[in-house]
């Protein structure tokens, strides 16, 4: 069972006029292109697409418009805006890191070298091309785990590079810095938390860059406690934002922590996050958290809790009545980030369940079993469904609401830990072997 403090929304007048109000907010505020998917989490940055007709089941012979072989394997999730895919790869030897450009009718426009250095890590669970990249339609930007962040336009030309190593400190991170940038406006925002530490408490860092230049705007230093691996973070920034309020959130080393966008500032951190049992040294942070309006749904690791959080706070509001939300104890995901539409959360466990909790309360509404495999993709909402895509392949399309059904099982047959795109009426998706559009016939 959950725990449940006061509702986020307040008495029911209150709570219609807030919702009225953050629906004009997402319409007015969302993407002016229906046919474009500029961040791993789409065009508002929830994994929500406004795609009225995407395909529901597809295979490697039925409803493919094509299939593009890759040089190599991994997980980062393409972008498109318009007629253009982009997408990190490692090349052939499985030494360079690599940007490449799709045209949507499947043809290989230009591969760019960023850099090399490659690493494996959790044998073939990833490598250094993990984070994704992000478009603003005018440029692309492309981070690799060994530090290197690139700037291209749409014709390949390299605008601007820079290694964040040299910049910030050497990496020292077990699994590789995959975080992906938040662009937003002129801003990349970066969180680099990734040690080393010698001793507490520890400074991660979150940067703003300025997205012409590659110069640096603002550095802020992330306090933090957090001890052995618990200072690590594998997971990505995100932005909150509503009527009244716009916010940075980062995630990882024991802390979810709002920043200022203007300055990096510390607004508030809830913390709290570790088993109350005991401090678990190797809980870090893997999935990224979630943001809609009156809410910031924030994982952990392992099996732990999650955890509902209002916006509006100041300082460190651990366990605070006025901004926690609820707390549901349990089942976190590990790797799939948390998906919330229409009132509902999703999270995809990593043993392929499904768990629904209400939004407003924290309440479980079901659990139920999906494709029993690894999951490491995050779920994504497409016309009144929810695409979960498992590592052997396997998309199961459940239909969203409050009672679980399932719609299809689309069997790829190919490793895949990209999350699923939509854009301009088609699914792309990304497996280890061949980058793969959908589309009805």
């Amino acid at each position: 069972m959950s725990l449940c403090l006061p509702s986020p929304y307040g008495f029911r007048c209150c709570r219609v006029a807030w919702l009225l109000a953050c629906l004009g907010f997402c319409l007015a505020s969302g993407p002016a292109r229906g046919d474009s998917w500029p961040s791993w989490r789409g065009p508002t940055r929830n994994g929500i697409s406004q795609e009225a007709n995407p395909p529901l089941a597809w295979s490697r012979t039925k409803n493919v418009r094509w299939r593009l072989p890759l040089p190599g394997p991994a997980g980062a999730t393409p972008v498109v805006w318009d007629d253009r895919i982009f997408l990190t790869s490692v090349g052939q030897d499985r030494e360079e890191l690599l940007l490449l450009s799709v045209h949507k009718d499947g043809k290989l426009l230009w591969t760019r070298r960023v850099g090399g250095g490659n690493e494996d890590v959790r044998g073939d669970e990833g490598n250094f091309a993990s984070p994704s990249p992000v478009t603003d339609g005018q440029h692309v930007w492309t981070f690799m785990a060994n530090g290197l962040l690139a700037c291209y336009d749409f014709a390949g030309q390299e605008i601007w590079k820079k290694d964040l190593q040299r910049d910030y400190g050497e990496f020292d991170i077990q699994f590789g810095l995959s975080s992906t940038p938040v662009l937003d406006g002129d801003r990349l925002y970066l969180q680099i938390i990734h040690g080393p530490w010698s001793k507490a408490p520890h400074k991660g860092l979150v940067v703003a860059l300025d997205k012409r230049t590659g110069r640096e705007v603002w550095k802020q230093d992330r306090v933090t406690d957090a001890v052995d691996e618990c200072k690590h973070s594998y997971a990505s920034p995100t932005l909150y934002e509503d009527p009244q309020d716009r916010f940075l959130i980062t995630h990882g080393a024991d802390y979810v922590i709002a920043h200022d966008l203007d300055t990096g500032k510390e607004i508030w951190r809830c913390g709290g996050l570790h088993p109350a049992g005991g401090y678990n040294s190797t809980l870090r942070f893997v999935a990224s958290p979630a943001a809609v309006p009156g809410l910031i749904v924030a994982p952990t690791a392992k099996g732990g809790k999650v955890v509902g959080i209002r916006p509006g706070g100041k300082g460190n509001i651990t366990g605070s009545p006025d901004y926690i939300a609820w707390i549901f104890p349990r089942h976190t995901p590990d790797v799939p980030s948390p998906l919330i539409h229409d009132g509902l959360v999703y999270l995809c466990r990593e043993n392929g369940n499904l768990l629904v909790l209400e939004a407003e309360t924290g309440q479980k509404v079901y659990e139920e079993r999906t494709t029993r495999d690894r999951h490491r993709a995050s779920p994504v909402y497409a016309a009144g469904r929810i695409y979960l895509t498992a590592r052997n392949g396997m998309v199961t399309v459940v239909r969203a609401g409050r009672d679980f059904e399932v719609l299809a099982r689309n069997e790829l047959g190919e490793s895949v830990t990209a999350s699923p795109v939509f854009a301009d009426g088609r699914l792309y998706l990304r497996s280890f072997d061949a980058l793969y559009a959908f589309g009805n016939e």
